[in-house]
Order: C-alpha cells, then structure tokens, then sequence
C-alpha cells in the first residue's frame, strides 16, 4: 500500500488532486481511498487531503500518519506546518517550489529521505495563463512515487479531462501539457 499526504491552502486544488490521483489508480485497477481534512473552511485556510493506494482492499479508515509520501503544494506552510510528521525516510517529499531540494531541504525539520521540487506556478502559467497548482502537482507525485503507470495515468487524464471539460475544450490541452511538462521537470 502506499500513502499520500498533500498539504495545501483551500482553494489550491490540493483536495482535487487527491481525488484526480484516486480515480486514476482505480482506472489502473487499485483499491483507492481518497479524502480531506479541514480546519476553518475558508479560501486560503491550510487543509490536508489524503491518498491510500493499495492492489488490495484496504480496512485502514483513518489519517495518514506515516506516509510513503507527502505533496505540498503551498511552500509557505513549510514554515507553519510540520509536513514531515511521520514521512517515512524511504519515502519522499515533493514541494511546490522554483527551489531546488538542496535550498529545500534546511526547511524540514532535519528530514533525511529524498526532497523533490516542482515549480507548479511556472508550469502552470506557461500553460493554462493562470495559476492551478494542482494539476503539476498531481503528475509530480505520479512521477515521483510511481504509484500509477505514467502512460496509463496520462490516458485516463485524458480521458479525465474530456469529460470534466466538456463544454471548455480549450483547457483539456493546457492540462495534458501541465502534467507532460511537469513529470519531466521534477527535480529530486
């Protein structure tokens, strides 16, 4: 089984992704859980979304308190949140950052496993014109912790997209190169 932590800010998307990461396990033929936590339910309040993968079914019906691996997608709560809390060494930890992990890594409370970066805000502009977070997000835990097959992932994604943005086929494109250019930009 593997499990996923995302810490975010409401609004980001961080509980999107969880769902986005969910649906393609299930389409790759896992056992999936997929579900947030909230504090004040405000834009911009720190939130927590979870993600357990598993070829099995899974009895575990709680947090995640030792994750394989934790997404943050907001930099800033590395200053206000412990996101390393119980991530597991052989794990990782992938922050939205344009840092590179080394300039990262003194910001995490003396983690020793394997720090990534992604700059989810400049994928993002380049290629939706705005900032969704999210979207490079979800393919840079995909990239990283190899929990969906990356070409099963990028098909159902597609198909994904067609359907949620049926009326707005503009940005299915922008979203399948978010997630094309982000797997291959992951640093770490």
């Amino acid at each position: 089984m593997i499990e996923i932590r995302w810490h975010g800010r409401g609004g980001q998307g961080a509980k999107t992704a969880s769902q986005l990461l969910a649906d393609a396990a299930f389409m790759a033929g896992q056992y999936v859980q997929s579900f947030p936590e909230y504090g004040p339910e405000r834009s911009g309040a720190p939130i927590t979304a979870y993600n357990r993968i598993s070829p099995e079914r899974c009895p575990i019906h709680s947090n995640i308190y030792e994750p394989d691996f934790v997404a943050v997608v907001d930099e800033t709560l590395l200053e206000s949140v412990d996101v390393t809390s119980g991530l597991k060494e052989e794990g990782a930890i992938i922050v939205n950052s344009a840092k590179s992990p080394d300039e990262i890594r003194p910001l995490l409370k003396g983690y020793k496993g394997r720090v990534c970066t992604i700059d989810a805000r400049a994928i993002s502009i380049a290629n939706l014109g705005a900032y969704f977070p999210n979207t490079p997000m979800l393919a840079a835990v995909v990239a990283v912790s190899g929990c969906v097959d990356k070409d099963k992932f990028m098909a159902d994604m597609k198909d994904s997209y067609s359907h949620k943005f049926a009326k707005k086929p503009q940005v299915i494109e922008g979203n399948l190169k978010c997630l094309t250019q982000a797997m291959s930009e992951v640093k770490g």
